[in-house]
């Protein structure tokens, strides 16, 4: 058990990323990133600058959310997104379970041929972290055209058993994970929450102990313009791994 003053993550054991989305144009004319969706967490934009759209598939059917500064835009797990870069799109990125979208709870919408099992789908969608900045570009783009042949397959499927399929096929990818995922958990979103829930125990019976461990933090990124799935991050935090 975290003790009340030991979690110092983020507030409510979120993660952020500085993103620059690509803007790389796609054989429809349309300049953005891969689209993907996440099966544990949600994830927020907070739009800094330029314009732009997030497109966004769910069983519920096809919609474009406009971006612009000043906008927050969020979604929940299974909602397959494409970021378009309508001019310099700039946003902060809030995930939670610190970071795990960025540490593996991503697919990407690639052809079902590539979906059948971990090692396929890796050798699609890797980015050699020693490779040089043009050949890690090149891996980046031609994993996102990828990404959008299987994207158009399922807006174009005349049912819902498509994208069904393609969600069968990411928790199939993503299973042997889990039980990682799940420590994530329970160091992040759940300790802080169990934290939150002592302090106003102790609050409760009128103990301020806790008010003396205060603490203030400051980080810059660890890591500047990897390539991602969606355009290019400012990692904080410990470097993840993860395709995006």
């Amino acid at each position: 058990m975290v003790n009340a003053g030991e979690f110092t993550g983020l507030p409510g054991g979120v993660a952020v990323s500085r993103l620059c989305v690509y803007d790389w144009p796609a054989a429809d004319g349309v300049r953005g990133g891969t689209p993907h969706l996440h099966l544990a967490c949600s994830e927020a934009y907070v739009v800094t600058g330029g314009r732009g759209a997030v497109e966004t598939l769910t069983a519920s059917g096809h919609e474009v959310t406009p971006l612009a500064p000043g906008t927050v835009a969020w979604f929940t797990p299974g909602t397959v997104h494409r970021l378009v870069n309508d001019g310099e799109l700039r946003i902060t990125v809030l995930m939670q379970n610190s970071g795990l979208p960025e540490a593996g709870d991503a697919v990407l919408t690639l052809p079902p041929e590539y979906l059948t099992d971990p090692e396929t789908y890796a050798a699609a969608t890797t980015i050699p972290a020693g490779a040089p900045e043009a050949e890690r570009e090149r891996i980046a783009r031609a994993r996102r055209d990828l990404a959008l042949e299987g994207y158009r397959a399922l807006r174009e499927a005349s049912g819902p058993e498509a994208l069904a399929a393609f969600h069968r096929a990411a928790v199939a990818l993503v299973r042997p994970r889990i039980a990682e995922w799940r420590q994530r958990w329970r160091r992040g979103a759940l300790a802080a929450a169990e934290a939150t829930g002592r302090f106003l125990d102790r609050l409760a019976d009128g103990d301020a102990a806790h008010l003396a461990e205060a603490v203030v933090q400051a980080e810059q990124p660890v890591e500047r313009g990897r390539f991602g799935m969606c355009g290019r991050l400012d990692v904080y935090g410990s470097p993840l791994r993860g395709p995006r």
